[in-house]
């Protein structure tokens, strides 16, 4: 369904970026909010090798029916070769929160 509320995911290299891309995000109404999670410390394989890296997490809150929307712009915006962007369908909140993200959203 199109109005299913959606938690997004996405790691960010530095505080710079992650401001920017909640701002552009919020600002073009493609998320209701984003959450910025400094001092997380990332271990992934890239490349062939291991890497360990400071990265600034962004939960973003969108609906199903603005996710490619959202995920059009965030790749568009995005520092990174391959962002991060994870979604999950949000099944159990406060309803009238979600209604606010739909609401806020546009869709």
């Amino acid at each position: 369904m199109s109005d299913t509320v959606l938690l997004c995911c996405c790691s960010c290299p530095d505080a710079a970026s992650a401001q920017a891309l909640a701002e552009a995000l919020v600002g073009e109404r493609l998320a209701a909010c984003v959450n910025r999670v400094p001092g997380i410390r990332s271990t992934y394989r890239w490349q062939g090798a291991v890497t360990t890296a400071d990265e600034e997490l962004l939960l973003l809150k969108t609906t199903a029916g603005r996710f490619e929307a959202l995920k059009a712009r965030l790749l568009q915006l995005h520092p990174y070769e391959l962002p991060e962007l994870i979604a999950v369908p949000v099944e159990f909140a406060h309803t009238a929160y979600l209604d606010w993200v739909r609401q806020t959203v546009g869709g």
